[in-house]
């Protein structure tokens, strides 16, 4: 046993130098969706594919990491040497969906392989038949982009040139992503030479010593929390709208099972697997899983393997949440992650209220592609304005604009005004959409509107969802008011679909976005009238 201090420093350093790695992916990346909204995550996994530690960035990335790492070890073994780089994005290789692109840097100290830096990223296009990822008209994977299974992408400090130009050709913007894969192979890098440093201070020893005692407090903190709830077996359901072929209410079905200080989550119930892209990879659903019991516990713990082993997951081949290899899943990340989550809260509502929180909004996404004049090459701009409201909890109201279940705040909405800079947009109204927050003891946040003005002729695509199902409330509280998007042209106006491909947009048409708030925590009768009022003045409700 080592002392507390150095266990703590150690702690912290590595929890600063994924920091660090997230900051410089920031700061060095090319693309919108990367340098703007910040949807990459960061972690160090050891050999035993085991979350060591993990920056507060995107936790549908960071919950399937060890799944990936689980893959690259699977497919490469021993054969691994200082200076490497890997990747992988395939969804049925340790992936979550296409887009996000996962790239690996091995870590040595006193002569042996240690950890890993992982870093995933979301990059703006990877080929397929449709620009930025998500197709909604796909029909299997091989219609939603390229797939890269555990390739090595750096032998022993040179890259593989040819692996590299192989990726950018089927791509439609690859000078920005070779931008982007510049920065995500950076970001790897830097948190490699952070941690050469650290095991220059400390023995290879004893920072593993110091590894697994971090890992058993996280589980023994969230142990005595399990603990606390009544054991028993809890029920919950959450629902897609539809899966864009027609089917609508997809059901997620959880049976939460509490009992000795471990929850066991059979998601086995849920509905068939579709033929579309709101599919759920096996990481990913691992991922979202995960994330429900982090919300769950206390802030303060870190989110390592140590709290994850205490779940056990049951899925059945052949459901939305664990499909078939082939299915289409782009949406995955997003829905249905989403609803993941929402049906264990809703069944643990009874077992613990005071940590369940009312549900976060669903992403409904726009992605826009045409020709930029300021530059003259072709954009794609993946719309993340107007966010979706956070949910309310028993600590307050939820947080305005925070986004979703998946983010938690994490992914941001750029400047309106470098957006405006940098494409052919114009945005002549965005602030909050006073009524949208489920009612409740506390009140769901709001979500945004947004009058987005597209200046060139351009093509559109939908995907998302909450346009029929509103955020859960929660112990109580109510739903949130659900997303109406719509497009304004001079043929008049149209409500947009959540599944929607191919979408003509004239020279000048406005859309007009209405996202969706938070869901209520709690019975509305107990909100305090200071409260109301409060709301009223302001203009919120």
């Amino acid at each position: 046993m080592i002392d507390p201090i150095t266990r703590a420093v150690i702690q912290h350093r590595m929890s600063a130098i994924v920091e660090e790695m997230g900051e410089a992916m920031l700061r060095t990346a090319y693309s919108q969706i990367l340098n703007s909204s910040r949807d990459f995550s960061m972690g160090i996994v050891d050999r035993q594919c085991r979350l060591i530690a993990q920056a507060d960035h995107i936790p549908v990335h960071v919950g399937a990491l060890p799944a990936a790492v689980r893959a690259l070890e699977a497919r490469f073994g021993d054969d691994v040497a200082e200076g490497d780089v890997f990747v992988l994005n395939d969804p049925y290789n340790g992936g979550s969906h296409l887009p996000d692109v996962t790239i690996f840097v091995p870590v040595f100290a006193e002569g042996e392989r240690r950890l890993w830096t992982v870093v995933r990223a979301h990059v703006g296009d990877i080929g397929g038949a449709t620009h930025g990822g998500y197709n909604p008209d796909a029909r299997e994977i091989y219609h939603e982009g390229l797939r890269l299974p555990p390739l090595k992408l750096a032998d022993a400090g040179v890259m593989r040139e040819d692996v590299v130009e192989m990726i950018a050709l089927n791509v439609r913007l690859p000078r920005e992503f070779r931008g982007d894969l510049d920065a995500i192979i950076g970001a790897g890098r830097l948190g490699r030479r952070s941690l050469d440093r650290l095991y220059s201070e400390f023995s290879a020893d004893l920072v593993g010593e110091a590894i697994e005692e971090i890992l058993d407090g996280a589980e023994a903190r969230t142990r005595a929390i399990i603990e606390s709830w009544p054991d028993g077996v809890y029920e919950g359901t959450a629902y897609l709208d539809d899966d864009g072929r027609g089917r609508q209410d997809v059901a997620i079905r959880a049976s939460v099972t509490v009992t000795g200080g471990r929850i066991e989550v059979d998601l086995s119930r849920s509905d068939a697997q579709s033929e579309s892209f709101v599919n759920s990879s096996q990481a990913n659903t691992q991922a979202a899983v995960s994330m429900a019991l982090a919300y769950l516990i206390d802030a303060d713990i870190p989110k390592n393997d140590g709290v994850f082993r205490l779940i056990d997951i049951t899925t059945k081949k052949g459901t939305i949440v664990d499909p078939h290899e082939g299915a289409p899943v782009t949406l995955s990340t997003t829905h249905p992650s989403n609803e993941i989550v929402e049906a264990i809260v809703r069944a643990l509502q009874t077992a613990c209220p005071e940590r369940c929180m009312g549900g976060w909004s669903r992403r409904f996404r726009i992605s826009f592609t045409g020709q930029n004049p300021r530059n003259g090459r072709p954009f794609i701009w993946h719309m993340f304005h107007a966010r979706p409201g956070g949910g309310a909890s028993p600590a307050g109201d939820g947080w305005s604009g925070a986004g979703e279940w998946h983010t938690v705040g994490g992914i941001k909405f750029g400047s309106v005004e470098v957006s405006e800079a940098r494409f052919p947009l114009f945005f002549e109204r965005h602030e909050f959409r006073p009524g949208s927050g489920g009612d409740g003891t506390h009140r769901g946040g709001l979500g945004g509107e947004l009058d987005l003005r597209i200046e060139v002729p351009a093509y559109a695509h939908t995907a998302g969802e909450g346009a029929r199902h509103g955020s859960a409330g929660i112990a109580g509280g109510q739903d949130g008011k659900p997303h109406d998007y719509r497009m304004v042209t001079g043929e008049g106006e149209t409500v947009l679909a959540t599944k929607q491909f191919g979408i003509s947009v004239p020279e000048g048409s406005l859309f007009k976005v209405r996202s969706a708030g938070g869901g209520g925590w709690g019975d509305p009768a107990g909100r305090a009238p200071e409260d109301r009022k409060r709301d009223e003045d302001r203009e919120m409700i």
